[in-house]
């Protein structure tokens, strides 16, 4: 039998350039930093795992910078000598040490998975319980961009058959130049292609009940995170009053903050990121909570390279609760491949790949030319 001892634990920042600027409520990137962690066993085998933030600390607290730190001082003395396959165990041990941290803890997760099931030869998906379909649906996100800018680049993605959902950012605007800009590219889209916004916590409660309702009417077919994450009862209200599902994002990381959303009937889908949950692990405990209450699970990116990205749609095609469709889109933003063989989009879906682990292989000198110095 292999051995599944942890040798090493290496880590390595990476600056990627975008297609374009992606632009968020708060803030706007033209390169994702990624961390990457390598997991060695005492047979050589490598497995990697992502710790990525969109666009920074903005979002959750955390930074490539803050992961790094973290994971190197604190979480690689716990996991040296450990078996990759002792994940539950690595991390309750972690969790004693470092509290929070989920997107560093979700690269340990992912890098661990990887390892464990390249070295007994089957893909990651496998130790999830199996596949059941082999791809999922994928919504790409437009950012903040204004109306025509929008809508020329939906429509590009539509004659390639690309993608058929769109999701758009907002927040950034006043909220009525921004609602105007919204209903716009909504009229333009009508009849082609689903439209959903994402406002990213950035509005209080008068603002939300004043604009989202127009929204609605407009034709836009979800509303994610509208107000500030900690406000449920104010997320509950609008869900109540809009005829459109709400999606609950930087509300829920936990199984706890699930069962509250369910309690309160503050949302009637959960954005579930590998990342924000804490990996592959700890995501599957959120998305049984929502089951359980019948509430959907969207598959939602923190705009992951292709290691996260593969990680998810691992995730997505063994885990029946994620019944929403995704937004795995992330690698097709950046401007560099960073695998040998990139993973398949067509037809408005992302594909399963095939072969051990997470089916991926890194590009090294790709790697090594977007290594920070």
């Amino acid at each position: 039998m292999n051995d599944l001892t942890i040798a090493s634990v290496e880590t390595t920042i990476l600056d990627v350039p975008l297609i374009r600027p992606h632009k968020f409520a708060t803030t706007s990137m033209s390169a994702q930093p990624l961390l990457l962690v390598a997991i060695r066993t005492s047979r050589g085998v490598i497995g990697y795992g992502e710790g990525v933030v969109p666009g920074g600390p903005w979002w959750g607290g955390e930074s490539v910078e803050t992961m790094q730190a973290l994971i190197e001082r604190y979480m690689v003395p716990i996991l040296l000598g450990r078996r990759v396959d002792e994940i539950t165990g690595a991390l309750a041990d972690i969790d004693r040490v470092v509290a929070n941290a989920q997107f560093a803890k979700a690269a340990i997760d992912v890098a661990m998975h990887d390892a464990w099931a390249r070295s007994l030869g089957v893909p990651v998906h496998t130790l999830l319980g199996g596949a059941f379909r082999h791809s999922i649906d994928v919504t790409w996100a437009l950012g903040a961009a204004p109306a025509a800018e929008i809508v020329e680049e939906a429509q590009a993605k539509l004659d390639a058959r690309m993608n058929f959902s769109f999701k758009l950012k907002m927040g950034a605007l006043d909220p009525e130049t921004d609602t105007r800009r919204i209903i716009e590219i909504a009229q333009a889209l009508q009849g082609k292609a689903g439209v959903r916004v994402d406002i990213n916590a950035r509005w209080d409660r008068l603002t939300a009940l004043k604009y989202l309702p127009r929204l609605a009417a407009a034709g836009v077919e979800l509303v994610e995170q509208p107000t500030p994450g900690e406000q449920l009862e104010v997320l509950a209200e609008i869900n109540a009053l809009l005829p459109i599902p709400v999606m609950a994002d930087e509300s829920v990381l936990t199984p706890h903050d699930a069962l509250e959303v369910v309690c309160r009937r503050a949302a009637d889908v959960i954005a579930i990121k590998t990342t924000k949950c804490g990996g592959l692990k700890r995501s599957r405990d959120v998305v049984a909570v929502a089951k359980a209450a019948g509430i959907s699970c969207h598959g939602a990116t923190s705009i992951e390279g292709p290691i996260g990205t593969a990680a998810s749609l691992h995730f997505a095609c063994a885990e029946s609760g994620i019944d929403f469709g995704s937004e795995l889109f992330g690698p097709l933003l950046f401007d560099e491949e960073l695998l040998q063989e990139p993973l398949r989009y067509a037809e408005g879906q992302l594909h399963l790949p095939e072969g051990p682990g997470l089916g991926v292989e890194l590009n090294l000198d790709a790697v090594k030319t977007w290594t920070r110095n």
